[in-house]
């Protein structure tokens, strides 16, 4: 074999890959958009988080601290498995390391699940709801900008309802834009409206709300447990070796206790702190965020007394840690709506007028005139289907131009309109699709029956050809024909 002959296959195959793969005409586009699949909620998310697995973790966007959590109790407990325990199971009983076990997967379950779930976020409205809520709100405003002077500024927009007596009101979202219901509040590192919003934590990568506070409160108790339970038995194991060896020699010989030791010395006060914090809270079914404003008051007979404490601090405990799990209501995973498409125009120019009324009135006045002209097409085709009989003494001479016979002896069969047009006859409705006026240069334009033939209508073997019409009709007379047929014909179709 040639090396010419070798070598011309291996040029083609090599040409088609680099054509295939490099090809970008516009027709690959949808197809590739196709293959990607359908676009979910999350990924186009407006809140500021993070999300991972396909939408099934949402944390927030900052979540530096909580790598440092993870970290600061998985090196913990690391080292006193590692160094405490064997010392400890012996002298003392296995059963320290199996319930250090238990406190560190609890410890760490909770915390996963209080930092990867939906504190509660509220969906934003949508633009119509925006837009309806928007006008309502409008309307009282400018009733009360109306009766005041030009700078006033109307108060902040509020709504108010009764909750077990006590008057509550709802905060108007400028972001998400909804009136918050109660207990709900706006959380500007996240930026989401969180229902029941306790308070973000940084600790944890997430805000804490209705769907993950249980989480949250069983994840600083049991930490609480768990540092009291490593620290007591670090200094345990320092003072039985001390007892041996001497308390210098017992701190050489297990270093790592004494790194142990400090840890939970400085993390042990305000871990425990911030679980007896959130105890009282449970028990006055309060949140953090309304403690801190001062909102409510533990006594019923004051006038701000909490209306969502059930009186009982037993019952309270029981809503907050055992009652029934909200579901998400922003669907992060679920798929977005398509687009409903727009329906384009039909080949032949005939509007297609199945689009929603905010699509028709998207037309221009190019795409407008477009349609005219083939709806003038159509209905003025059926009258020039017919060949005209053309004698030898009817044949235009040189110099002469004649427009008797060919145009008078058409036959005019019944047109067929559009769907979308009105019915037009033969004489009548030709006549009202081409109006007709006067030029200021003295050009006489003539009536659909002496009309000659326009090109492309007749068959190809009739000798009335395109020149013999352009000595018919002149440039200038052409284009007003066609200027006032569109005119009609837009003033037509707009009826």
């Amino acid at each position: 074999m040639s090396p010419g002959g070798g070598s011309g296959p291996m040029k083609d195959c090599e040409y088609s890959q680099i054509s295939t793969h490099s090809s970008s005409s516009p027709m690959e586009s949808p197809h590739k958009k196709k293959q990607a699949g359908p676009q979910r909620k999350w990924e186009v998310f407006p809140g500021r988080n993070k999300f991972f697995c396909n939408g099934r973790i949402m944390m927030a966007r900052q979540t530096g601290v909580f790598y440092l959590t993870v970290v600061l109790i998985l090196v913990t407990s690391g080292l006193f498995f590692a160094f405490d325990c064997p010392y400890l199971s012996e002298k003392i009983t296995p059963a320290i390391p199996a319930i250090g076990g238990i406190l560190f997967f609890f410890v760490m379950g909770t915390l996963l699940r209080t930092s990867f779930s939906d504190p509660g976020v509220l969906p934003r409205a949508t633009p119509d709801e925006a837009a309806d809520l928007e006008r309502q709100i409008g309307n009282t405003e400018d009733i009360a900008n109306g009766s005041s002077s030009g700078g006033y500024r109307p108060p902040p927009r509020t709504k108010e309802v009764i909750i077990n007596g006590q008057t509550v009101k709802l905060k108007y979202c400028f972001t998400c834009k909804i009136f918050r219901p109660p207990r709900a509040s706006h959380c500007s590192l996240c930026d989401n409206c969180v229902e029941r919003f306790d308070h973000h934590c940084p600790w944890v990568g997430n805000c804490v709300g209705k769907r993950n506070y249980r989480f949250f409160y069983m994840f600083i108790l049991s930490l609480s447990f768990l540092t009291v339970f490593i620290f007591a038995f670090v200094i345990t194991h320092v003072i039985l070796r001390s007892q041996q060896t001497g308390f210098l020699n017992a701190l050489k010989d297990s270093p790592a206790s004494v790194l142990e030791a400090v840890v939970c010395f400085f993390s042990v006060w305000s871990i425990v702190g911030l679980s007896g914090f959130h105890t009282y809270l449970i028990s006055s079914n309060q949140t953090t965020n309304e403690d801190i404003k001062g909102s409510w008051s533990n006594k019923r007979g004051k006038e701000n007394y909490n209306p969502y404490s059930y009186g009982n601090i037993f019952t309270n405990c029981c809503a907050a840690l055992c009652g029934p799990l909200s579901p998400s209501l922003i669907d992060r995973r679920g798929f977005l709506q398509p687009d409903t498409p727009q329906l384009a125009a039909p080949s032949n120019g005939i509007t297609m007028y199945g689009a929603t009324q905010s699509q028709s009135n998207m037309c221009d006045q190019d795409q407008c005139i477009q349609s005219t002209k083939f709806v003038l097409q159509a209905a003025a085709t059926p009258l020039l289907q017919s060949e005209p009989s053309i004698t030898s003494e009817e044949l235009p001479l040189p110099g002469k131009t004649t427009i008797s016979a060919p145009c008078a002896t058409l036959t005019l069969g019944q047109p067929t309109p559009p769907s979308s047009m009105p019915n037009l006859t033969s004489e009548t409705g030709l006549t009202d699709m081409l109006p007709l006026k006067e030029e200021h240069e003295g050009h006489q334009f003539l009536t659909p029956e002496e009309a000659p033939s326009p090109p492309g209508m007749l068959p190809t073997g009739s000798p009335i050809t395109h020149s013999h019409t352009m000595h018919v009709l002149s440039l200038a007379s052409q284009d007003s024909l066609h200027e006032d047929s569109v005119r009609g014909l837009v003033k037509l179709s707009s009826v």
